[in-house]
């Protein structure tokens, strides 16, 4: 995310239980993705949790893009 949508979510993230879950699953998501990485060599397993990992981490930013929508529109 850039540097903007994050200083945005810091702001409204105490205001929005909604906003903190799929932000909280975002930086989880990255976690993980950093530690398969990390391992160089992945099975064919680690590859397909890579891939839905990833696809989780990228509905979820829709989501986070939707919540920062409304708040944008609203100001």
């Amino acid at each position: 995310m850039e540097e903007r949508e994050e200083r945005m979510i810091a702001s409204v993230l105490d205001k929005d239980p909604e906003l903190r879950k799929y932000y909280e699953e975002h930086l989880e998501y990255e976690k993980r993705l950093v530690d398969l990485h990390d391992r160089g060599y992945l099975s064919p397993e680690e590859e397909m949790e890579k891939k839905r990992i990833q696809k989780l981490k990228l509905v979820g930013k829709d989501k986070i893009m939707q919540i920062l929508d409304k708040y944008k529109s609203a100001s």
